[in-house]
């Protein structure tokens, strides 16, 4: 907060769907691409705007990080990883967008046990992995006893 409120800081605000694509993008080689979300807002100000077939777009800018650091539930010794449910989502774009990646792990396994089919992130984007102790939250049902009429 500090850091923001000095000025050290700088802050840039995307939708969820166009920071998802601007990793992608970054990760993919392509340095921008044109979208519809964000025209007519804030999020456009300042940005290249241009019309096809008659509606306006903006252009965004492919992210590449310095460094990336993903969560992974499994990885081979090769840096391929599996993500766990919605960890799916954003780490394999985040891993991606980054020059140097660094993956925690819950779990490395020998090369070759893990099934290709299953790999969500091949391990070219991984340049260190790191086996992380992870604390298993285990959910409390609470419940009322139920009334008797």
């Amino acid at each position: 907060m500090r850091q923001y409120l000095s000025g050290e800081l700088e802050l840039e605000f995307n939708p969820q769907g166009t920071l998802a694509e601007r990793m992608r993008a970054g990760g993919s080689g392509i340095p921008g691409f044109y979208t519809k979300t964000g025209v007519g807002t804030v999020i456009a100000e300042g940005k290249e705007v241009k019309t096809f077939d008659g509606q306006d777009y903006i252009l965004e800018r492919g992210i590449v990080a310095d460094l990336s650091i993903v969560k992974a539930w499994k990885a081979d010794d090769t840096g391929n990883l599996v993500f766990r449910k919605t960890a799916r989502n954003f780490n394999p774009p985040a891993a991606m967008c980054g020059k140097v990646c660094v993956a925690e792990v819950e779990e490395i396994v020998p090369r070759g046990s893990l099934d290709p089919d299953l790999i969500h992130l091949p391990g070219i984007y991984v340049h260190r992995i790191i086996q992380g102790s992870h604390e298993k939250r285990i959910e409390q049902r609470t419940t009322r006893k139920k009334e008797t009429a």
